[in-house]
Parts: C-alpha cells; sequence; structure tokens
C-alpha cells in the first residue's frame, strides 16, 4: 500500500468503488495547500461527517497547522480523547455506560471492547499507536468554553481593550463595527451598522475611548450611553439623534445583561487574541475547540460573530501566503449564514470565505442542513465532501451549490452523473470534489485515531481540563531587549541600584543648594512609607541616549532609546559605572520637587559641579557602546533574521510559514521531477496488464483448441472404430500440437505477468525515492531543523546620541539603619 505519511498530504481514506461495494487499497491522500480555498462539508446525521471533518484536524494537526474550531454541538471535544497506549483504562472515563448497559456489558468490559475496536480498527487503516503519539505531540489541544467554566474559559469582554500597536484605519472600523454588532446581539438587538441608532452609538463612544488609548468595561459603557463623552453624532445634535430617555431604555438593557449572575463568566479567563490561541508562547501549534453548545441562541450569536470578526481582523494582518498558515472550521453552520436574513456573523464568515486565501487561511464549513446554507456566498469553496443526504431538496440543494462552484472555477460539471452518485453514497462514504483534481473522487473515510465516544458534558469536561490544560510555558525573552540584572539589581525604577551610599560617613541632610546650571530631578516616591521610617534622598545619575545599530549585512538599520541608572560614589571613581541599571520609566515621571519632610545624603564634591556632567557625557558615550546590544535570532534553513524588537514567539511563527513555503515550493518541484517518470512507468504498466489479458484470452483459445481436438479423438474410439484412421492420426497428432501451444501461451502469461509485476515493483520504487526526497526536504526546512541563533549587533561611538544626563534624586525608607527603595511609578 502507498505511504501516507507524505510532506503536506492530509490521509482521508481510501477510493470506494459505488457498484461493489466495498474499498480499494488507493489512498485518498488530500493537497494541504487545496485548503487554502476552503472547504465545505455536507452529510446527514449518522453519514460520518463529523468523523470526517476529525481526520481533517487531526491531519493538519500532525502537518503543524493550528485550528480553531466552532463546536455547537460538544463532540470536538472527543480531539483530545487520543490514547497511544489504547489501554482499556484510558477509554474507562469517557465511555457512554447506556450503550455499556443496552450491550449487556458491564462499564469496564465495554471499555476493554471499545479498546480493543479502536486498535483493531486503526491498524486496518495502517495506523497504529505512534501515529497517535506523533499526533499528541504535534499540537496542544485546549477546549475553551466561553460563559462557562466547565473548560478553559474565554474573557470576552477584554475585546473592549483597543488594539495594540499600529491598527489600518479600516481594520480598525471593522474591529469596533464587529464589537458593537455583538454586544447588541447579546441583548437581542439585530442591528444594522448604517442604519442602526444602537449601533452607531456604541460604535462613536468605542471609536472615541480607543482613539484616546483608553479601555472600555461593560459599566464604563453603559455610563458612556447615558453621558455620551460627544454632542454631535455625524451633522446632527446628540439629543435629536438619539434621545436621552432611548438612550436610558439601551444603558437598562445592557445593565439588565451586566446583573445577571450568569454573566460573570464572560469576565473570566483568557482574553480573545487569536495569535495566542492559535499558537502556545513557546510557538507550538494549538488546536483551540471553542464549545458554544451549553449557550443561549443569541449566546451563540454574540460569541460566534466576536470570534469571527477578530479572526477576520488578525487574518488581514497576516502577510500574504500560498501554503496553508491555519483553518478555520465551524460545525453545524446553520443558521450563521442562510441564504436571505443577514444575522450579524454572516458578514465576517462571507468575508473570510472571499479574502482568507489570500493570507494561507482555509476556511471549513460543516451542516446537515444545506437548505440553510446560503451557496451563492459558499460557492467560491474550492473543495465539497458530499456524504449521504436526507432528502430529495437537500440532494438538489447540494447540487446546485456544487455547480456553482465548479463553475466558478471553470470547469465542466456532470449534474446527472453526480446525482446517481450521491443517491448511492452510504455511511463513511464521501463524494469529494476538488477543483484542483480533475475529477470527484468516491471514498471511504480512514479510521479517526481521536475516540469517538460523542458529545461530551460539563463534568466530563471539567475533567478533561483538569487533565489535559495547557501548562503554563515560559515567556520569550524580546529580542533585543536589555538583560536582565540579577535580582540585587532589578529594572524596575521601584528598585533601584543599590547606591554606593555617600552619607555612610555623614548623616542625611536637607536639600543642597547647587548651581542652577546643575539639572536635577526627582524620581517619584510613595507617599506612605513603613511606620517610623523616614524617607532618603541618594544622588544619582540618571542618563539616556538615543542608541542607532547598524549592520549592512544583516539589513538592520535601527535606533532605540536607552536610560540608565547610575550610582554615585566618593572618591576618583564619582561615577560606579559598572553598577549602573536601565531605567524603564519614561521621562514624565520625574518630580521637579522632592516630597515634603524628606531629607537628603551628601552629595560628592564633583556632582556640585557643572563642569563635571560634561566630563561624564563623554564617559557615558563609552559605557552605552560597551553594554547597550541589539540581539537578534537568525534561522539559518531559511534564512531569516528577525526584526529588532520582535518577540521570540512572533519570529518563530514567521519561520514557520517561511519553512512550510520553501518546503511546499520543494515539494512541487520534486513532484514534477518525478511525474514524468511515474507517468511513463504507468503506461508501461498499462501496457503489460493489457499484454496480461491479450495473452490469457490465447491461452483460453489454445487450451479450448486442444480439448476439441482430444474430444474428436476419444469420440471416433467410442463409435467403434477399431483401427485408427489417417484422419483419426491426423487428429490426434493436432491435439498434440495444441497441447504444445497451450503450454506455450501459458508461458507467455507467466512472462507478462512478470513483467507487470517488475513495472510495479519500479513504481512503488519510485514513490519510495520521491518519498524519501520530500521526508529530506521537509527535515531540511523543518523550523526545528537547526536551533535558532543570536546574532547581536553592537553600537559605534557615532552611533551614541546622548540625550540628556542629569542628577537624579532616589528615595529610599530608611528605618533601624536599613533601606528600603520607595520608588512609585507614575499611576
Amino acid at each position: 500500500m502507498q505511504s501516507f505519511e507524505q510532506l503536506g498530504t492530509f490521509y482521508l481514506g481510501r477510493t470506494f468503488d459505488l457498484e461493489a461495494r466495498r474499498r480499494s487499497d488507493d489512498l485518498v491522500l488530500y493537497d494541504a495547500k487545496d485548503l487554502v480555498t476552503h472547504a465545505v462539508v455536507v452529510g446527514m446525521t449518522g453519514s460520518g461527517k463529523t468523523g470526517l471533518c476529525i481526520n481533517l484536524i487531526e491531519e493538519a494537526a500532525i502537518d503543524g497547522v493550528p485550528v480553531i474550531a466552532i463546536d455547537p454541538k460538544g463532540d470536538l471535544a472527543n480531539l483530545l480523547l487520543a490514547f497511544p497506549e489504547l489501554r482499556p483504562e484510558d477509554f474507562r472515563p469517557w465511555i457512554n455506560e447506556d450503550d455499556a448497559a443496552r450491550k449487556g456489558l458491564s462499564p469496564d468490559a465495554y471499555a476493554a471492547a471499545q479498546a480493543d475496536l479502536w486498535r483493531t480498527g486503526l491498524a486496518a487503516w495502517g495506523q497504529g499507536p505512534d501515529r497517535i503519539a506523533r499526533l499528541r505531540a504535534a499540537a496542544e489541544f485546549a477546549v475553551y468554553t466561553p460563559g462557562s467554566s466547565a473548560g478553559l474559559p474565554v474573557s470576552v469582554l477584554r475585546t473592549l481593550d483597543p488594539p495594540e500597536g499600529e491598527v489600518e484605519p479600516e481594520l480598525l472600523r471593522e474591529r469596533i463595527g464587529a464589537t458593537a454588532t455583538s454586544l447588541l446581539a447579546l441583548v437581542g438587538i439585530t442591528a444594522d451598522p448604517i442604519t442602526s441608532r444602537e449601533h452607531i452609538l456604541l460604535s462613536t463612544i468605542i471609536q472615541h475611548a480607543w482613539a484616546h488609548g483608553r479601555s472600555l468595561d461593560l459599566p464604563t459603557l453603559i455610563g458612556h450611553i447615558q453621558h455620551p463623552p460627544v454632542t454631535r453624532v455625524g451633522v446632527m445634535e446628540l439629543e435629536a439623534f438619539y434621545p436621552g430617555a432611548d438612550r436610558f431604555a439601551l444603558a437598562m438593557a445592557l445593565n439588565a445583561l451586566l446583573a445577571s449572575p450568569g454573566f460573570a463568566s464572560w469576565m473570566e479567563g483568557d482574553p480573545l487574541d487569536i495569535s495566542k490561541i492559535l499558537w502556545t508562547p513557546s510557538g507550538k501549534p494549538r488546536v483551540a475547540i471553542f464549545s458554544i453548545a451549553h449557550l443561549s441562541d443569541p449566546e451563540r450569536m454574540f460569541f460566534v460573530t466576536l470570534l469571527l470578526s477578530h479572526v477576520l481582523s488578525w487574518t488581514r494582518a497576516q502577510s500574504g501566503t500560498t501554503s496553508l498558515r491555519a483553518i478555520l472550521y465551524m460545525d453545524e453552520i446553520a443558521g450563521y449564514v442562510p441564504p436571505v436574513a443577514e444575522p450579524p456573523s454572516k458578514r465576517p464568515l462571507l468575508t473570510l470565505m472571499k479574502q482568507a486565501r489570500a493570507y494561507g487561511v482555509g476556511v471549513v464549513l460543516a451542516t446537515q442542513n444545506p437548505v440553510d446554507l446560503d451557496y451563492k456566498g459558499l460557492s467560491n469553496a474550492g473543495t465539497w465532501f458530499i456524504g449521504r443526504l436526507q432528502t430529495e431538496r437537500d440532494k438538489a440543494r447540494v447540487l446546485d451549490g456544487l455547480e456553482g462552484a465548479v463553475g466558478a472555477g471553470g470547469g465542466a460539471f456532470d449534474r446527472a452523473a453526480v446525482d446517481r452518485t450521491l443517491s448511492q453514497l452510504g455511511a463513511r462514504v464521501f463524494l469529494m470534489n476538488n477543483v484542483h483534481e480533475d475529477h470527484p473522487v468516491v471514498f471511504e473515510t480512514r479510521w479517526a485515531m481521536s475516540y469517538l465516544r460523542g458529545p461530551l458534558t460539563r463534568s466530563q469536561l471539567r475533567a478533561l481540563r483538569d487533565a489535559r490544560a495547557p501548562r503554563p510555558e515560559p515567556t520569550p525573552v524580546t529580542p533585543g531587549a536589555p538583560a536582565p540584572p540579577p535580582a540585587s539589581t532589578p529594572t524596575n525604577p521601584a528598585v533601584a541600584p543599590t547606591p554606593a551610599s555617600p552619607g555612610a560617613s555623614a548623616p542625611p541632610a536637607p536639600r543642597p543648594v547647587l548651581d542652577p546650571a546643575i539639572a536635577q530631578f526627582f524620581l517619584p516616591a510613595r507617599a506612605d512609607g513603613p511606620p517610623g521610617a523616614r524617607l532618603v534622598y541618594t544622588p544619582m545619575l540618571l542618563a539616556s541616549a538615543t542608541v542607532s545599530f547598524t549592520d549592512a549585512k544583516a539589513q538592520v538599520d535601527t535606533a532605540r532609546a536607552h536610560a540608565f541608572l547610575v550610582p554615585l560614589g566618593a572618591g576618583p571613581a564619582a561615577v560606579l559605572w559598572d553598577k549602573a541599571a536601565p531605567y524603564t520609566q519614561p521621562p514624565v515621571e520625574l518630580d521637579a520637587h522632592p516630597i515634603a519632610g524628606g531629607v537628603f545624603d551628601p552629595l560628592p564634591a564633583d556632582a556640585a559641579k557643572p563642569r563635571a556632567y560634561d566630563a561624564w557625557r563623554k564617559e557615558f558615550v563609552d559605557f552605552a557602546a560597551r553594554s547597550c546590544r541589539l540581539d537578534l535570532l537568525r534561522a539559518a534553513p531559511v534564512g531569516l533574521l528577525s526584526r529588532p524588537d520582535e518577540p521570540e514567539r512572533e519570529f518563530r511563527l514567521r519561520v514557520t510559514i517561511a519553512a512550510r513555503e520553501r518546503r511546499d515550493a520543494l515539494a512541487e518541484k520534486l513532484r514534477a521531477k518525478y511525474a514524468p517518470k511515474l507517468a511513463t512507468l504507468q503506461d508501461r504498466l498499462r501496457r503489460a496488464r493489457q499484454q496480461v489479458d491479450a495473452q490469457q484470452h490465447q491461452a483460453r483459445e489454445a487450451r479450448a483448441g486442444a480439448a476439441v481436438s482430444f474430444g474428436s479423438v476419444l469420440l471416433g474410439a467410442l463409435l467403434g472404430r477399431k483401427t485408427l484412421s489417417q484422419a483419426n492420426i491426423g487428429r490426434a497428432a493436432g491435439a498434440m500440437r495444441g497441447v504444445g501451444r497451450s503450454a506455450r501461451e501459458r508461458a507467455d502469461v507467466e512472462r507478462a505477468e512478470e513483467t507487470v509485476e517488475a513495472v510495479q515493483a519500479r513504481i512503488v520504487a519510485l514513490e519510495q525515492e520521491l518519498a524519501g526526497e520530500l521526508d529530506a526536504s521537509a527535515a531540511r526546512f523543518s523550523p526545528d531543523a537547526e536551533p535558532l541563533e543570536t546574532v547581536t549587533i553592537r553600537p559605534k561611538k557615532a552611533g551614541v546620541q546622548v540625550r540628556s544626563l542629569v542628577l537624579a534624586w532616589a528615595p529610599y525608607w530608611e528605618s533601624a539603619g536599613a533601606r528600603t527603595p520607595a520608588f512609585a511609578p507614575r499611576q
């Protein structure tokens, strides 16, 4: 059997002969890149639709492709029930005890039967425990339950925070509109973004807050609805556009939502950050299952719309690629993209279907009710998996959608032939129409590696969460960030480097009088100290500079701001550069005056001389050139270098996409290289099989002729001829010659069959050779082929531009001769 562990391919099953009602040994391997043009899965209950989709997700996980799966029924959590050892005790907590009772088995016996069933089923499809272990190791699996603590909770109200970083105006408008639409859907208001007063008001409030860098929570939003931060909406006065009494009704609706006991669960858990959901902090792909079976219809619509909008915003922020970057899968899509109505979820979903392919995001939609789908909008799906359908009406709608998809791809569609095929489909047998292939394929789905026990209860989800919850991973360090100092010298300005304590030889005194030419500032201090402690200000230097890092080979040309807090000492080494620590707070955090009641350590003599600061500026240039560094990461296999300030996680994700693109490109070249050879061998195999058929036909004729000749001779003898006539002798001789011809024909058949076997062996060898080269290319371009290298870029003195070097008074609490930092960042 052909190997299914091939580069960038999904093992879905084997071809199926509808006339003979049996499957063949020919594997159905789906090219992962084809999923970029999206897929639709249609089939009635019992058709095997969920099993097929779970197979798709399993194959994506093995290939390192992350998945977001929306699960309205609650059975996609079965993906977490993959047991490499296939022990009965692994199955025992998850079996359906009602099924065991119906079969007259104890739970333990039924669990053992299920383990045997899965082991046997997997083996029949060429799979085993090692492939399940590979699945478990390839990706992290997690079940999120918005609005519930049964699985991993999701905090949807964190989506009212402004987006991080620079966001394109169009994306920002879409994000604001999706947030407003989702909130209104949650309180039962179907709002049009163009004509709805509620939608326009909420969008205006959110936009105003985000434009000023402020976050919103629901209580604040309710307050802004009653007292908006704007007085005009468009060209109309606020009261004319949306009177206060009407706004109060909207505020009361949202307040009722906030006051409901179950709403607190919507404010707990991980934020809806698509990048962090798709990949773990270390860059490992994740299969994130959002189980929404427990939600009401308005809550489902609210969450699905919000999630789709965030996926769309994230997708548009990615770079273009032809490789599969991620998958969005939704089971039971009926109601979210209907043919006539316009629910909030329809627009972002259809937009994803139209635009996501350019960014490598594949959308897979599944339903058992094809009449409820907008097939006009979904007609650009490149792959259709069609299983057994319930009614002729369902079949007609599927044929309409499939005809539109094939027509959009420029292909020919034989509606009558497809109709006949659909009428013969059985359980786990699907018709796959892929616009990237020459003709449709009928196949039987392979055995799922995950234990398909059906929907899980909340208690089972909770147990699954406790047993398989993602473990926290260390947060990657941003390349180029200053290395954190030891614990004794933290970088937080509230815990400064321990000063040289110039006051050790003299007690603290009032603030010294200095030359006006010396700039001095005060680090902010907490006003409430320990009982009986006094506030003491210690003199330090606060030096800041803009440091340029340039490297033509690495194509780096960037500048970064660096600031250091440096203790002062007595004697020749007045400035203790070796004890300098990074200062992370902005200059606006400095005060011009100390806190009343504070006392001051004595100031070193040099620090009271203005000219000393000029010398120290030059020393600071040397120090910054030695101490500042820009650390970048390099992935040698794909020749990528991280960008300045790019987190390691984001760089690893970029490397993963680049590696997959290069892997896919090389795979296409290899397949193109081997295609003519395989085609030639296939043609030789076809001719050899034709020769076998011809030789077998001649052998049958020779055997028949010999039999007739012998029969004639025997018949003459039986009729009483006692002597052999000349004719009988001739017939006997002819019969013997026929026997010889028959033997020669059998030999010819054997030689022809040997030729077929030889050609088949060469085909297998060539396929194995191709698979070997594909595996080698996969290893070559694997993101983990070589560890990331650190490339350090150091500045030149000419690249250090000093911005300021001032006297900074650092506050400490002193009690019983011991000092503790009193820094307090500005709130």
